[in-house]
């Protein structure tokens, strides 16, 4: 690859890895050309599809949920590592506002980036299940309780979005209110002094990931990656 390539290459990625933080995964394709300062054609070049762009751009991302859960599998204390990567992952949805779409989107054709997201979630379930097992979290937790944590740290994360002028503080004052959000939900799932519950709605991950429209994220639907153009 020839040196102006690679420079191309390398300013579309971190205009992509910028806008996809502010805005989400949404984002025109044309937005990000424009913010690279290059054209809609030399951003196809380099990346043929959104699809292929988003997965780039959050290869890193995604390794590091994986080894989030990777390390709570390893924590020798289960209720210590599930709390552990619930507090990092919503971290990581406060620090970048793609980075939960473009975990929960399947990208078929991107098979390394599949095989990770894949691992980091069934890894995940086995730190419920251990969790479990030593009695430190609730035995009705399901799956659609972690959707509706990560939903609600989701408004958070979109709340700020819509505040972006509020200044420098802004934030870390979203930060500082994930935080305490995470360590209310937390508290809850305990097992000890439980109360009953409603039962779970029919929630799963995918719920996550709707558009402003409500339909599939364009990056799940084939044939839609240049419509951007």
């Amino acid at each position: 690859m020839r040196a102006d390539a690679r420079h191309n290459r390398a300013r579309i990625l971190e205009a992509a890895r910028e806008t996809f933080a502010r805005r989400g995964l949404d984002v025109p394709m044309v937005a990000i050309a424009r913010r690279a300062g290059v054209g809609v054609a030399t951003l196809y070049r380099r990346f043929p599809s959104r699809e292929s762009l988003i997965t780039e751009v959050f290869a890193d991302e995604l390794a590091a949920c994986a080894s989030v859960v990777d390390e709570a599998l390893a924590d020798p204390d289960p209720w210590h590592g599930f709390c552990g990567a619930i507090e990092k992952v919503c971290a990581m949805q406060v620090a970048d506002r793609g980075f939960t779409d473009a975990f929960l989107t399947a990208f078929p054709d991107a098979v390394d980036y599949e095989r990770t997201r894949e691992r980091a979630e069934r890894g995940f379930e086995e730190v419920v299940r251990r969790a479990k097992a030593a009695g430190r979290l609730r035995a009705d937790f399901a799956s659609a309780d972690l959707v509706l944590l990560l939903r609600a740290n989701c408004g958070i994360v979109a709340g700020a979005g819509a505040g972006a002028g509020a200044g420098a503080g802004a934030g870390e004052g979203v930060a500082a209110a994930s935080r305490r959000l995470v360590a209310y939900l937390l508290q809850s799932f305990r097992a000890d002094h439980a109360e009953p519950l409603p039962p779970p709605p029919p929630l799963t991950l995918g719920h996550l990931v709707p558009t402003s429209s409500g339909t599939a994220h364009p990056a799940a639907r084939p044939g839609n990656e240049r419509s951007s153009r």
